[in-house]
């Protein structure tokens, strides 16, 4: 054998051996790849499911991820919590048609719903439940879990494209209206009438959000190259914001700051997107979500692009009048699907990203110079949550002394934990009553959730 052939020979033993290592660590990756991540109504809360279950944790640091529960419940694809209060809504794969409502701090089942159809989504408010079906959509009164509007026929959606706002004054709730182009239909849930129909893209719609408010929602076609943002009040265009020139993307998701000036977006490529929404006048045709324009460069190309406007082919200008992202972060998750979020930690606001290996990337934001955001830290949600300092691995603090975990819910030492099954069709049942004499007078305010005192009465459970 000569020295080239041994070469050879080796190089090609050290590719195989490799090639084998890193199927063996996919292997071991598939094994606790995160089935589900989502965040609850205003970005306090992110749920993460496996195979073998889901947990809640807490977004209220930058150092570690509080978890608030855990549940050992397999094929969960669907698990809502609404917003810091201690109520879920469940789905699992073995029950597709079957939505659950849960206290998780009390252990306790509060109703259960069966549907005709596989359930696609689950969204809610703290007035509105909406279960999303491929056809049809379920509205119920969260406080008694009430059917009180059903949307039938809908356009075919088996992803489960819905939104609903988040604040009660505004409380819509969008859906593709039609099944080959980006009709967005927007229904007032609270006086069970469509609020407006807007023809928001050519192509199908591929993601949907709601800014705080509820009088703004931001949409994404199928093509993935313009991001709008429109009025809720009329359906007027507010904002156009351009993602890319040339390359098509899947819009994985959308999502406003609680502030509403600031609107994230994840796709398929290795760029998310910050884009800032400013409040000039929507009649003066400027760069919208770029940086400020009045001196410079930027200013002087956009005054020129606006004086030409009526002399260039409306495709150019419309092109050139896009918003470009104010901020953006780079990454080497391609091929995994990632989720975007912008949320409030500490005072700041923080770019989170998370992916469906189960990590979740936390990052500053200048809200004043935009540009490339920083890591702060980055979390393994799946199994025992992990957090890595930059290329460092650290392993989460320790759960304090002054807590307890009992079943799966973690609380501190001086807390109860009732468990049991309570059945609302149990007419004896002392909760039965209790949440049925708060459902007489419902209060001018809302419930405080985040009470352990109090959550919607439901006064029955229907199957």
């Amino acid at each position: 054998m000569s020295l080239s052939e041994g070469v050879d020979l080796l190089r090609q033993g050290l590719v195989t051996g490799i090639a084998g290592l890193m199927a063996g660590g996919e292997g071991d990756a598939d094994t606790t790849q995160a089935s589900f991540i989502t965040f609850n109504q205003d970005t306090t809360c992110v749920a993460v499911g496996t195979t073998s279950g889901y947990s809640l944790y807490t977004l209220n640091s930058t150092d570690a991820l509080e978890p608030v529960y855990q549940s050992d419940e397999p094929d969960v694809y669907i698990a809502e919590r609404l917003f810091s209060s201690s109520l879920v809504a469940v789905v699992s794969s073995s029950n597709a048609r079957t939505l659950r409502v849960c206290h998780f701090k009390k252990g306790t089942e509060i109703c259960r719903y069966s549907y005709g159809d596989r359930i696609r989504a689950v969204r809610m408010n703290r007035s509105r439940l909406v279960v999303c079906l491929e056809e049809s959509l379920y509205i119920h009164n969260i406080r008694d879990m009430k059917v009180i509007h059903t949307i039938r026929d809908t356009p075919p959606n088996p992803s489960g494209l819905i939104s609903l706002s988040c604040d009660n004054t505004h409380c819509y709730l969008a859906y593709p209206g039609h099944s080959h182009t980006g009709e967005l239909q927007i229904f007032d849930t609270i006086n069970l009438a469509s609020r407006v129909i807007i023809p928001a893209h050519e192509g199908q719609l591929a993601a949907l959000q709601f800014s705080p408010t509820g009088t703004r929602i931001a949409t994404a076609s199928e093509k993935g190259t313009v991001i709008r943002v429109f009025s809720t009040h009329d359906g007027s265009k507010l904002y156009e914001l351009r993602r890319g020139l040339k390359r098509t993307a899947s819009i994985y998701s959308l999502s406003f700051s609680p502030c509403g000036s600031f609107l994230a977006c994840s796709s398929n490529t290795e760029t998310i997107h910050v884009f800032k929404l400013d409040d000039k006048p929507t009649q003066t045709p400027a760069l919208a979500g770029s940086p400020p324009s009045d001196d410079g460069w930027f200013g002087y190309i956009n005054t020129m692009v606006s004086a030409s406007a009526g002399y260039l082919p409306s495709q150019v200008t419309d092109t050139l009048l896009q918003g470009r992202a104010f901020a953006s972060v780079h990454h080497n998750q391609t091929g995994t699907k990632t989720i975007c979020a912008l949320a409030m930690i500490r005072k700041s606001l923080r770019l989170l990203i998370c992916n469906d290996e189960g990590f979740l990337h936390m990052y500053s934001l200048d809200q004043d110079e935009g540009g490339d955001c920083s890591l702060i830290k980055q979390f393994k949600l799946v199994e025992s949550p992990t957090i890595v300092d930059q290329n460092e691995f650290l392993e989460t603090t320790e759960t304090p002394e002054t807590s307890a975990k009992q079943g799966n819910y973690f609380f501190k030492n001086e807390e109860t934990f009732p468990g049991g099954l309570f059945l609302l069709n149990n007419p004896d049942s002392e909760k039965f009553h209790e949440m049925a004499s708060a459902a007489e007078t419902p209060p001018k305010t809302c419930f405080l959730l985040d009470d352990d005192g109090e959550f919607p009465p439901v006064a029955f459970a229907a199957s």
